[in-house]
């Protein structure tokens, strides 16, 4: 384990992506802890707490995935289903820009006992649909996308059935989410299995490369939802506890911002690929309102500023 001082060098221990490795295992991971960020997020939207918990689950889990790949751009995690929560959608930038919201039915999450444990499960509260991974690098680039069936009782079941149905890779993860008096926390912890070598440390045979991969997973699966939470607990820490007789080695983290996307020139350039009868339909006491479903940030064009807008696309440029 390098040294704590220079592990968070130039983030504090909270809003991270933690890389670390355990080479006699052949493996690498990510440790996710969200603090300020996701309490953020989750607090702008003032969502149900189940849907809140159920989002703050998927950011911590798209944050664990995000930070296994090498990309320069977005990657985008988004559930779709036919239960109480519509849509959960989070993206995370490869410079660590963090946003994500939540779509749902009031009325559905409404009815569901919140001292009822199973009512927090995957199909009840997504139901049927699907969970979706997309990495866009921006033009000129190919945009990748994984889809798979919402099948398990957790988000992280549905990920391993995705690794293990579309990618034919090793991997596990356990992501968790909740309030505290500081807040809402989330995290996550994302072992992945590299491609057996003979030039592994130790030289394990492929038979004792396997056993070595399960006791990971199993020492992984051990973590404590509160543990993966815990603003208490410092994240080297929680490695340590896990694998130290593995002789796990972190490396500097990463830092994570709540940061949107959005701006006026977007929602601009929409407006203007609009006809003037749907901008009238969009109107509410004579104006056009956009707001951002990640950030909340609202937009308002009346007449004249939409005509100001039309004037200016109309100018000559030389």
């Amino acid at each position: 384990m390098r040294e704590r001082e220079t592990l968070f060098e130039n983030t504090g221990r909270d809003d991270i992506i933690l890389p670390f490795q355990i080479d006699p295992y052949g493996l690498r991971g990510r440790l996710v802890r969200l603090g300020p960020v996701i309490d953020g997020i989750l607090g702008r939207h003032d969502y149900p707490e189940a849907v809140s918990a159920m989002l703050g689950e998927t950011v911590a889990l798209a944050a664990c995935l995000a930070g296994s790949l090498k990309y320069d751009g977005v990657f985008t995690l988004q559930t779709k289903g036919d239960g109480p929560i519509g849509v959960l959608m989070a993206d995370v930038t490869s410079a660590g820009a963090v946003r994500a919201y939540a779509t749902y039915d009031a009325d559905r999450v409404a009815a569901l006992d919140p001292a009822d444990v199973a009512a927090r499960s995957v199909p009840r509260l997504l139901g049927g649909g699907y969970i979706a991974f997309t990495v866009d690098q921006g033009q000129n680039t190919d945009r990748y996308q994984g889809i798979v069936e919402l099948a398990g009782r957790s988000l992280s079941d549905c990920t391993h059935a995705y690794f293990q149905q579309s990618e034919q890779l090793d991997a596990g993860v356990v992501i968790a989410a909740g309030r505290r008096e500081e807040g809402w926390r989330a995290g996550g912890i994302m072992v992945q299995r590299l491609p057996y070598s003979r030039d592994l440390p130790g030289r394990p045979s492929e038979e004792e490369y396997d056993d070595l991969w399960r006791t990971a997973v199993t020492l992984m699966s051990s973590t404590r939802a509160r543990e993966l939470i815990a603003g208490d607990l410092p994240p080297d820490q929680l490695l340590y506890r896990l694998f130290h007789e593995a002789g796990v080695r972190a490396y500097e983290a990463q830092a994570m911002t709540d940061t949107c996307r959005c701006s006026s020139g977007r929602v601009e350039r929409v407006l203007l690929s609009l006809s003037g009868e749907e901008l009238d339909d969009m109107k509410v006491d004579g104006a056009v309102i956009v707001t951002c479903e990640f950030c909340k940030r609202e937009w308002r064009y009346d007449d004249d500023a939409l005509d100001a807008l039309r004037r200016s696309d109309a100018s000559p440029t030389f």
